[in-house]
């Protein structure tokens, strides 16, 4: 077994719980796009990992082709999901020192197998972590150094139907994190509990700090306006302040943090998360941000995933049954209707 001196970036963290460390996480990492609607990252989950996200949040559809990551799928459709995972694989193993965490949204209940499936296909299975229990406690999470050096150190959450009998590295999320409200139009960010099935005093935080914006129809999507202030460190409706929010409310700073547009903010989120853990600020550049403030849509496709616009789904449905979020819901919208009054479409 390779013994590491540095974890994530820093020897400091070697020695701490992965419980006791505070992560910044892409929301919806593989919803990326410059001008589409339904984007809320700007950059492909390979420059995310390398800039310093260390949480991937996912919305996972079932589709005859297999899984697929999307959340409003006529507007944006990123591929396979075992096509994604293999990209984070190929940057995981040639990043050893790395504890990567991803979050699934299993938004149409598809059995843990054929998550696990996904997960063999793409490589990412062997360097998985598989805990002990289907619970763990705050306390109980193992040191990064201990994973990293382990090998296993994928640590992978699944929002509702895991089962950790027949695929033990997919963990259920919410006996073992909980999060706080998320699609919010209110730059307030109160990190109140408002998911879990367990005890919050005794689970892993998540935070959903990025701020929406209600417009016509009842869509809600990225708010782009202020996501320089969303994302930066100090202000209202900072991801400083909502960090520091959490800290007095709960005696504990968030161990996930998930945001939109990273980039936005220049290195910000990042800063804040070193401050959050005691280490240093990174030094490493990071990607532009491209997304700008509009938020209109085109038609692009790239790779296997596609990008429609608003404008050619004129009297198109979108159904689906799912749970989302930890929530049961089943909808049937009628998109360009959503858009122009007659009905919600969330992003």
């Amino acid at each position: 077994m390779d013994v590491f001196t540095v974890c994530n970036g820093h020897a400091e963290l070697c020695d701490k719980s992965y419980g006791n460390v505070t992560f910044v996480g892409a929301h919806d990492s593989y919803a990326v796009g410059t001008t589409n609607i339904a984007a809320n990252q700007d950059h492909n989950v390979t420059q995310q990992l390398t800039d310093g996200i260390r949480m991937l949040q996912v919305q996972a559809h079932n589709a005859s082709t297999g899984i697929r990551l999307c959340h409003s799928c006529l507007l944006l459709d990123a591929g396979l999901l075992s096509t994604y995972l293999t990209d984070v694989n190929t940057w995981a193993v040639a990043n050893p020192t790395e504890v990567i965490s991803i979050l699934i949204v299993n938004s149409d209940g598809v059995d843990a197998a054929t998550f696990g499936a996904a997960f063999v296909a793409s490589g990412l299975d062997t360097i998985s972590y598989t805990p002990p229990r289907s619970t763990t406690a705050l306390a109980d999470w193992p040191t990064l150094g201990s994973m990293i050096d382990s090998g296993k150190r994928i640590v992978t959450f699944m929002d509702h139907d895991a089962d950790i009998t027949t695929i033990p590295y997919i963990i259920d999320e919410f006996s073992n994190v909980f999060e706080d409200e998320f699609n919010t139009l209110s730059n307030a960010f109160p990190c109140i509990a408002n998911r879990t099935t367990g005890d919050p005093t005794t689970q892993l935080m998540l935070t959903n700090h990025f701020l929406d914006v209600a417009g016509s129809g009842s869509i809600v999507y990225p708010d782009k306006e202020n996501i320089v202030q969303t994302n930066s460190e100090t202000g209202v409706g900072s991801l400083g302040l909502g960090a520091q929010t959490c800290a007095a409310l709960h005696g504990r700073y968030p161990n996930f943090m998930l945001v939109d547009f990273y980039t936005s903010s220049e290195g910000a989120v990042f800063d804040v998360a070193a401050s959050l853990n005691g280490v240093s600020a990174p030094t490493n550049d990071i990607a532009p941000y491209l997304a700008g403030t509009s938020s209109a849509t085109t038609n692009t496709t790239t790779g296997s995933g596609t990008q429609t616009s608003v404008e050619s789904l004129s009297g198109a449905v979108v159904r689906w049954e799912g749970i989302s979020r930890g929530l049961s819901w089943g909808v049937s919208a009628v998109v360009v209707a959503a858009l122009a009054g007659a009905g919600g479409l969330v992003l």
